[in-house]
């Protein structure tokens, strides 16, 4: 009798979280906004934020890419743990870690307990990002609609990295604690109607997690990040020893791998990059977000310390590349039929290549129509690339096998996010430093401070005022441009590279 009453029980919650399954989406959409905004809405926000706090170069760096670099090593992990002990427990605590990190971040006293704050934030945001996948997959029931949904998702995913400078330029005019603050009030609307609406779910209870797996991926990423920051600023560390951490972080992570083709259940399904399109479908998201969000922070620094624009002029400046951004993922629905995947992912590589190239001739002067265009290039360029390896994945993976590809692709947005502001940031602060020269009038310690980032020297000029303070600027922007044309020649170089590898290794469709 106990079963027979509660099998119409349990239909009847199926039944409500259908009839709710739109709303359930503009809340996990809403979600994930919150997180993918987080990894960039900080790059407009550098200068308020180095006259605030006064980080040095590294401790700016760490402040910027944390984040990302905790979010993408912790999504299979929590993934998994949200699989075994329940999508909608694992979402909530996500929030409310979320939303505490947020004040903690706002109110930060000092560079270092902002670095921890934004990494408590990473923590919550891979909390919540898995399961935003996993719940649309469990409430759109009708093939049709799941689709609808998950090209909402995806563009979602894709969109927050470009609005995020927007939102931090609108906000920073306000105060640089603004950026972070705001998440609380949203957190609060969203964690009463996320205990109303999401289903539970625990379909893998006896999934067996390996937190060897997890510590190895996290500490080998976290290694790569900082050996890698070490190296190009020395601030902590001699060379040899940032050398020797980044090869610690290359060897933990090929443990990680080797241990995962032993374990029965893996962490990470790598027998999926045995497939050539899986690869290449990874690689291609991977160097897209790379290209997006490290090229986001570099010009948003160029509009603001070079050109001289306020934060909110500098965001609407960028604003043709979340236009174009929105625009790219909607054509590439209609592109990517019709021309195919290794056309279209490939094109839009090359697309980005090809707007970067005219920033190798600018200075210290504006270029308004050109960087407009430059910037509709990058946003429908990433985007349509974005869209076309998202499809190469998924179809390259079997049904049994696409929770594993998802989570794969969502750590490669995550791990590009990261890796771009870290690879980028650092080959600028390598050119940077010895490219400013002294400055008569300036100290010593005012040049060794001048020379740890664009924003300090600007913070250093404001402060010594004058003729002196006039003359390091204006060294201090043409050191930054000469800095960011090798960053750009980086970034065409692997983006045209990667172009030429998608066309040759991807199959004619």
């Amino acid at each position: 009798m106990t079963v027979t009453q509660a099998a119409p029980f349990v239909r009847t919650a199926n039944s409500k979280h259908r009839d709710h399954r739109w709303s359930i989406l503009v809340l996990l959409c809403l979600s994930l906004l919150l997180i993918t905004v987080d990894a960039t809405v900080l790059h407009i926000a550098v200068p308020a934020l180095t006259a605030g706090l006064e980080p040095s170069a590294v401790q700016l760096l760490w402040i910027i890419d944390i984040y990302s670099l905790v979010v993408a090593p912790l999504l299979i992990m929590f993934g998994t743990l949200g699989d075994k002990y329940g999508r909608k427990r694992m979402v909530l605590c996500g929030f409310a870690l979320f939303g505490l990190a947020s004040a903690g971040a706002a109110f930060a006293p000092t560079p270092l307990t902002l670095i921890l704050a934004r990494a408590l934030l990473g923590v919550g945001g891979a909390m919540i990002m898995p399961a935003t996948l996993s719940l649309i997959r469990q409430v759109f029931t009708d093939r049709r609609e799941r689709a609808i949904a998950l090209g909402v998702w995806s563009a979602v995913a894709a969109a927050g990295a470009a609005v995020g400078p927007l939102i931090g330029g609108v906000l920073v005019g306000i105060w640089w604690g603004a950026v972070f603050l705001v998440n609380v009030p949203i957190l609060l609307v969203l964690l009463p109607a996320a205990v109303r609406l999401l289903p539970e779910s625990r379909e893998r209870r006896d999934r067996p997690w390996d937190a060897v797996s997890a510590v190895l991926s996290v500490l080998g990423i976290l290694a790569l990040a900082f050996g890698l920051k070490e190296a190009g600023s020395g601030s902590l560390m001699p060379l040899w020893a940032s050398v020797l951490v980044f090869l610690a972080g290359l060897g933990l992570l090929a443990a990680f791998v080797r241990r995962q083709t032993r374990l029965p259940v893996p962490l990470l399904e790598i027998g999926l990059f045995r497939r050539r399109e899986f690869a290449t479908g990874v690689a291609g998201v991977l160097l897209g977000v790379f290209a997006l969000v490290g090229l986001q922070l570099m010009l948003a620094q160029y509009l603001q310390l070079v050109l001289g624009d306020s934060p909110l002029r500098a965001a609407v400046r960028m604003l043709p590349l979340v236009v174009s951004a929105v625009t790219g993922g909607l054509a590439a629905a209609h592109i990517l039929p019709r021309i195919g995947m290794r056309a279209t992912m490939s094109g839009g590589l090359g697309l980005v290549a090809l707007a970067l190239t005219p920033t190798l001739s600018w200075g210290v002067e504006g270029h308004p129509v050109m960087l407009a265009i430059c910037f509709v290039g990058i946003g429908f360029g990433v985007q349509v690339a974005l869209l076309a390896a998202s499809d190469t994945i998924m179809s390259s993976a079997t049904e049994a096998q696409a929770g594993g590809a998802a989570a794969i692709e969502e750590t490669a947005y995550e791990l590009g996010a990261g890796l771009g502001v870290a690879v980028l940031g650092t080959i600028t602060a390598i050119v940077y430093a010895p490219g400013l020269p002294a400055v008569p009038g300036v100290s010593a310690g005012g040049m060794d401070k001048a020379r740890q980032s664009l924003a300090s020297a600007a913070h250093v000029a404001d402060e010594i005022g004058g003729r002196a303070g006039v003359a390091l600027l204006d060294a201090a922007r043409w050191a930054f441009v000469n800095a960011l044309h090798t960053t750009v020649v980086v970034s065409v170089v692997l983006l045209s590279l990667t172009a030429v590898a998608v066309a040759t290794l991807l199959s004619r469709d």
